[in-house]
């Protein structure tokens, strides 16, 4: 609609033009046809003088005259003269012929055409005004470029009307995959016609459908999985305190154990508490899962309790712990339990060099967990906190796998965060930072 506009607009600027060039040729024939009959007439009304003749032609109307005999000028009007004749027409009537040019007098435009008359040393020249169809051009100009001007403002505005009418399904679109990116399932688009758009919006409602229904799946069945862990975390429980019982008699009573006897019931007793470990973590994944989690938050001396739990754990000749004095609002027992999985992680698998650090960064408190063991693979660091995950192949390592999975849950249940940077050969540092609430 846009480019018929410009056309149309096009065309009009053209045939302006072409009225234009018709019309000033049509005054050019005009005035030089009269001009002509006014030189035949000449002769005649000379033999009585030049004002019988400026009479005369006065008389004909609708053009001044001006005159020249040798040095002698006369004229039909006070304000034309033989100075407001062109020299181009001075010069061809000169030659004997007919000449023509326009002009312009005091605001006025004329064509003046002028000639000789025959047998006579008498140069004639008359201003034919052409006010008039100046004025007819201008009007006409104005009403085509005031018709040009509806044109493109109506193609302008029916063009934005189609192109809102056709991009409105794009932009629906547009804004429902972007609310199925954000979660909302249910969106759907309106099927409003039998065009391509209908069809698109019905494929991508189809789509959509799909989405949900594979998502509800997924989601189904991860809740029977969580539902799964829960149920046999529970259903371990109780034999695995008779197994833990048990174990601490055989443990009472090793030293007098035959010998044969000893190393089998050792092993045992490991065995139980990995299970008992693997069912504390499952219970917790549990009830983080289910949001079954209530903070007891209070005021916490970090360095205070990190050195406590370092001492009952009989880590702290292992450990080297840096405090720089930090008090905050928290869970002590879920802070306890991140830090002291991360010590227990390096130890295990660092080896050496196992240090923490205790600081504040900015309004941020930071506890920092490093080693200067072997490391870790980069392809296994991004896999980490994932849980059941062994950076060992092998899965010879003792732990669960649940540890830093389950770290990191506490990080974030208290409002923080945890990472890891490792470097084969160099060692393992993980960061937990948290916000500090100090009331």
């Amino acid at each position: 609609m846009l480019v018929a506009a410009l056309t149309a607009v096009a065309m009009a600027g053209s045939s302006y033009l072409l009225v234009r060039e018709a019309r000033l040729r049509d005054s050019v024939d005009a005035a030089l046809e009269r001009a002509r009959v006014n030189l035949t007439l000449a002769p005649e009304l000379l033999r009585e003088g030049q004002d019988p003749l400026l009479a005369a032609y006065e008389r004909r109307g609708g053009f001044i005259t001006v005159g020249r005999t040798g040095m002698r000028t006369f004229s039909s009007s006070l304000s034309v003269g033989r100075e407001q004749v062109p020299e181009e027409v001075t010069r061809l009537v000169r030659e004997g012929e007919l000449g023509y040019q326009r002009t312009s007098v005091a605001g006025t435009r004329y064509l003046v055409a002028g000639g000789r008359v025959t047998g006579t040393q008498t140069e004639l020249f008359f201003f034919f005004s052409e006010e008039e169809l100046w004025d007819e051009l201008a009007s006409l100009r104005n009403v085509l470029l005031g018709a040009s001007v509806a044109l493109v403002l109506l193609g302008g505005l029916i063009g934005m009307l189609l192109a809102r009418r056709t991009l409105a399904p794009v932009g629906r679109a547009s804004a429902a995959a972007h609310s199925l990116a954000e979660g909302l399932l249910e969106t759907r688009l309106p099927v409003e016609s039998a065009d391509e758009f209908g069809a698109w919006a019905a494929s991508f409602n189809e789509m959509a459908d799909a989405l949900q229904a594979k998502i509800d799946a997924l989601s189904e069945a991860q809740a029977r999985e969580r539902r799964f862990t829960s149920d046999v975390a529970h259903e371990l429980r109780t034999p695995l305190t008779a197994l833990v019982g048990e174990a601490a008699l055989l443990r009472d009573h090793l030293d007098r154990m035959p010998a044969e006897a000893r190393r089998p019931a050792e092993l045992l007793i490991g065995d139980v508490g990995r299970l008992r470990v693997l069912v504390e973590d499952l219970m917790e994944i549990s009830r983080l899962d289910a949001g079954q989690v209530n903070l007891r938050r209070e005021r916490v001396d970090v360095g205070s309790l990190v050195a406590a739990s370092l001492r009952a754990r009989g880590w702290a000749e292992r450990v080297r712990f840096a405090d720089e004095g930090l008090t905050m609002m928290t869970d002590p027992r879920r802070l306890e339990r991140i830090v002291m999985n991360l010590v227990g992680n390096a130890l295990q698998h660092g080896g050496r060099d196992v240090a923490v650090h205790v600081s504040r960064d900015g309004i941020g408190a930071v506890v920092e967990v490093s080693d200067r063991g072997k490391g870790i693979a980069p392809e296994n660091v991004a896999h980490l906190f994932d849980r059941f995950y062994k950076a060992d192949p092998a899965r010879t390592d003792p732990g669960s796998g649940l540890g830093l999975a389950i770290a990191l849950e506490n990080a974030r249940l208290l409002g923080g965060d945890l990472d890891v940077k490792s470097e084969p050969g160099v060692g393992t540092r993980f960061t937990l930072r948290l916000p500090v609430t100090e009331s």
